[in-house]
Parts: C-alpha cells; sequence; structure tokens
C-alpha cells in the first residue's frame, strides 16, 4: 500500500471517528466516501464496521445513564438478522449509492428548512422495530446502521440524550454482531486487518475529540449537526456514483 493510500484512509478514519464522537454514529457515512477512493467496496465497509464498532465503545459511557433499555431492545432486537451481510456480494454498489445519497439528502434538507419540530407517536413499537429491522439490514450491507434510526429519532420528538442512547447502543449491537457475519463469511481479509491496525489509533483520537465536543451541543444544535452530517454524506454518496 502506497503512501497515499495511507493517507486516504487516515484522514477517513480521523473524519469517521469525531463525526461518532460527536453524534454516536456516522462513522461510515462520513469514512465510507473517503476510503472507496483507496480500498474496495467490499473491504471498506468490513473497515467501516470494525472502526464503527471501536468508536461506539470509546463514548459509551457519554450515553451509559440514558439507557433506557426496553426501548433500545425494540430496535436492536428486529436488526441482529444478518441479511445484509448474506446481500452484500450481489448488490449494485452504484445504484444503491445513489438510492441512499437521494434520501440522505431529501430528508436533512427537510429537516432543516422546517419551522417545528416533529413529536409522532405513530406505529408504536411495531414502527420501532421495522426501522431497527432496516437499520440492521444497512448495517451488514455497508456499516450505515444508524441512517434510518437517526431520521426516525427525529420523527419521535427525542431530546439529545434519548437519541444518542438509542443511536448508539443499537450501534454497538448491530455492527458487532455484523462484524462477525463478516468473518464467518470470508470478508475479513488479511488486508482488512492490516488497514485497521493503520486506522484505529486515528479513529480514536477522532472519537474522544467527536466526544469532547459532544458534551458541549443542546438539543438543537445536536439536531442540526446530525441532519447536516446527513446531507453531506448523501451528496458525497452521489458525488462518487457519478
Amino acid at each position: 500500500m502506497g503512501s497515499e493510500q495511507v493517507a486516504i484512509l487516515l484522514a477517513g478514519a480521523l473524519a469517521g471517528g469525531i463525526v461518532n464522537g460527536l453524534t454516536g454514529f456516522g462513522t461510515a457515512i462520513t469514512a465510507l466516501g473517503i476510503w472507496l477512493y483507496a480500498i474496495p467496496p467490499t473491504a471498506a465497509a468490513s473497515l467501516a464496521i470494525i472502526c464503527s464498532v471501536v468508536s461506539q465503545l470509546q463514548t459509551l459511557h457519554l450515553i451509559w445513564r440514558a439507557i433506557q433499555w426496553r426501548r433500545v431492545l425494540i430496535f436492536v432486537i428486529p436488526g441482529v438478522v444478518p441479511i445484509g451481510t448474506l446481500l452484500l456480494p450481489h448488490i449494485d454498489p452504484r445504484l444503491f449509492k445513489l438510492g441512499l445519497g437521494f434520501v440522505l439528502i431529501a430528508y436533512p434538507a427537510y429537516v432543516l428548512a422546517r419551522k417545528r419540530p416533529i413529536a409522532s407517536p405513530w406505529g408504536g413499537a411495531f414502527a420501532d422495530g421495522v426501522v431497527g429491522f432496516g437499520g440492521g439490514v444497512l448495517g451488514g450491507l455497508t456499516g450505515l446502521s444508524g441512517v434510518l434510526p437517526v431520521v426516525w429519532t427525529d420523527v419521535r420528538g427525542w431530546n439529545k440524550e434519548q437519541r444518542r442512547s438509542v443511536l448508539q447502543f443499537f450501534n454497538i449491537a448491530i455492527l458487532s454482531l455484523a462484524l462477525v457475519s463478516h468473518a464467518a463469511s470470508g470478508l475479513l481479509t488479511r488486508q482488512v486487518a492490516l488497514d485497521a491496525a493503520i486506522v484505529l489509533p486515528a479513529t480514536i483520537a477522532g472519537a474522544w475529540t467527536g466526544g469532547f465536543a459532544y458534551r458541549r451541543l443542546a438539543d438543537r444544535g445536536y439536531q442540526s449537526v446530525v441532519m447536516v452530517l446527513l446531507l453531506a454524506s448523501g451528496l458525497g454518496l452521489i458525488w462518487t456514483t457519478w
């Protein structure tokens, strides 16, 4: 691996770690658009899962007391089926990135433009479980397990601590299982292990930096950061697809 590839991997890891520490998710959303310039999509997805799990564990102490286990498990249990990993070798990366990119542009743009927050109880626990299942599928495919839950927790109108406690523990559970699934499927190659050894120090440093900033965000500021992140990620996915 050349020095340019190493620099790209480190830049993605640092950016992904900072975003994850700040918001409780987003390693893959941030890093994949950078890493895909240096490594293949399947390797990037596996690396994103590894870095996501490590980042989540670094800042778990920030939300531990806010976790409501019943609420979290409603999201987690339907999301543990490793369907995304099974689909990974069979998807069209270009179409997948375009579709996800448009979603990640449309919803955040709406949230940033609206005047009042939503606080909808629609669907109850069943809808929460469906969103958890969808997040699990995306987690196995690309490590983007947090995309659907972050949109849904906004629809629910939860505050910063409630949202992050669901998102972060959901991501830890789903991506840990996705990592096991990737290993069982032979996707964790020697090259992925070498890449992980290179990027994990940057991921950890970024996570601690982002966690420091998180403590200083109010609810509205947290929501704005999350939505700008999703919007930028959608633009990045579409840009790297054309």
